[in-house]
């Protein structure tokens, strides 16, 4: 039986990338073109392949963004007295 590395790379087709994006085909073309996604053309006839760990990568990076847009809209409705402890609030909104 052939050792394969365990770091190999897995290449999944468009649509499946699609499907676990939960996007379309399109989508995920111009993830891939706006280099969000890393693919690549291969085989002959050339066909799209898509690294499977760039969709993690991704995906990752979206839920990132969205933990920091969470906190700065908490930042922005916190008041003074709430981030440095109890004391008079001299101007009141």
């Amino acid at each position: 039986m052939p050792h394969v590395p365990t770091s190999a790379v897995r290449m999944l087709a468009p649509a499946q990338a699609a499907e676990i994006l939960a996007v379309s085909v399109d989508e995920v073309m111009s993830l891939v073109q706006a280099g969000e996604l890393r693919g690549a053309r291969v085989g002959a006839p050339a066909r799209w392949r898509i690294d499977e760990a760039s969709i993690a990568d991704y995906l990752d990076s979206r839920a990132e963004i969205a933990r920091r847009m969470a906190l700065w809209n908490q930042s922005q409705e916190a008041s003074f007295p709430e981030l440095w402890g109890t004391g008079p609030v001299r101007h009141s909104d």
